[in-house]
């Protein structure tokens, strides 16, 4: 199992800027040099090292931490390429899941709000429990920031990562 140690034997962290660079020069592979590549269908920087792939921000975590983080990281902001050590937690999967994105499906803007068309009221829902029916959107959309407020949401659920 990898370890702080070793790690930074053979990388350097910026933590204000989430970049590793090696430390050792391989074939092909200067001091200095970017560490890892952005994994095209997840958006997460992944790195090979000692014949292992791992996440970037999990190194990241080790890396200062001087362990592997014991839940999730979470991206504060949401961008997943960005392992500033400052915009990432150790969170529970619940916990990350009250930091996520406005799912494309989604018609009204706000998770958790959603148009009955067959009452005619904006529908408000959180973690699968109905907290009411508004006529006016801005009262539905008013009732759903109190709950996630009150449930631990992150401010930034359900923005899009440049808001």
């Amino acid at each position: 199992m990898l370890n702080q140690k070793t790690l930074k034997k053979y990388l350097d962290y910026d933590p204000e800027t989430g970049i590793f660079k090696w430390k050792i020069a391989r074939t092909g592979i200067k001091i200095g040099d970017v560490v890892g590549h952005l994994h095209k269908t997840t958006g997460y920087v992944w790195i090979r090292l000692l014949g292992k792939r791992y996440s970037g921000h999990r190194l990241a975590w080790l890396y200062v931490h001087g362990k592997f983080p014991d839940n999730q990281i979470d991206h504060i902001n949401r961008v997943k390429n960005d392992n500033r050590i400052d915009n990432l937690r150790d969170v529970t999967q619940s916990v990350n899941a009250r930091n996520r994105d406005l799912l494309s499906t989604n018609t009204s803007g706000h998770t958790g709000v959603k148009w009955n068309k067959k009452q005619q009221a904006w529908k408000v829902t959180v973690c699968q429990v109905h907290y009411g029916s508004f006529k006016s959107k801005l009262d539905a959309v008013a009732k759903v920031k109190s709950v996630h407020k009150k449930l631990g949401f992150h401010e930034n659920h359900g923005r899009a990562c440049n808001d």
